[in-house]
Formats: C-alpha cells, sequence, structure tokens
C-alpha cells in the first residue's frame, strides 16, 4: 500500500501537466486511487443538466482531481519539498525534508 503524506488543507504545488507551477488547497484526498482534488487546479468544464425547476443547466467549470505523484507540499516559507515521517514521543510527525520543520 502507497503512502500518502498529503492531507487534507495542505498547501500544495503542481509539479507536471497543465497547471505546472500554480499552487492550491487540498480540498479531497482519495486514497483508493491515489489522486488529490486541489482548489483553482485542473478546471474542467462539465455539462450540468438541470435537477428541478429552479436549477441552472448548462456548462459549469469545476475542479477535477490531479495524481498524488503530480504534486508536492509547500513549506511555510514557500518552497516545495519531500515530506518523512519522524516520531515525536509516541506521536507521528511529518517533516519537511529540504528545511527539517515540522508540517
Amino acid at each position: 500500500m502507497p503512502k500518502y503524506r498529503v492531507k487534507k488543507d495542505d498547501q500544495v504545488k503542481v509539479i507536471s501537466g497543465k497547471d505546472k507551477g500554480k499552487t492550491g488547497r487540498v480540498l479531497r484526498v482519495d486514497r483508493d486511487k491515489g489522486r488529490v482534488l486541489v482548489e483553482g487546479i485542473n478546471i474542467v468544464k462539465k455539462a450540468m443538466r438541470k435537477k428541478r425547476q429552479e436549477d441552472r443547466g448548462g456548462i459549469a467549470e469545476i475542479e477535477a482531481s490531479i495524481h498524488l505523484s503530480n504534486v508536492m507540499l509547500v513549506t511555510r516559507g514557500g518552497e516545495q519539498t519531500r515530506v518523512s515521517v519522524r516520531m515525536d514521543g509516541d506521536t507521528k510527525v511529518r517533516v519537511a525534508k529540504k528545511n527539517g520543520e515540522t508540517v
């Protein structure tokens, strides 16, 4: 089973694909498929049908998920880094590889 070191509400940067270089907040992590939904990244157009009388149908722009390997965690200083896990007493703590600060 793969290790997922990116969690909900983390700040991430896209490192490949059409949105390369953009940063955003993780909205959801799909552990089964290995994908993340990032706020404002990978915007796609989707045809939406009217479900009720007062709804508006048409084409909506929504965020689609992106593969976990295409994002990297961003530290508080704004630099992208890999993440390791360290034991701090009895608790696991995520640590940035680049500068050693806790995430």
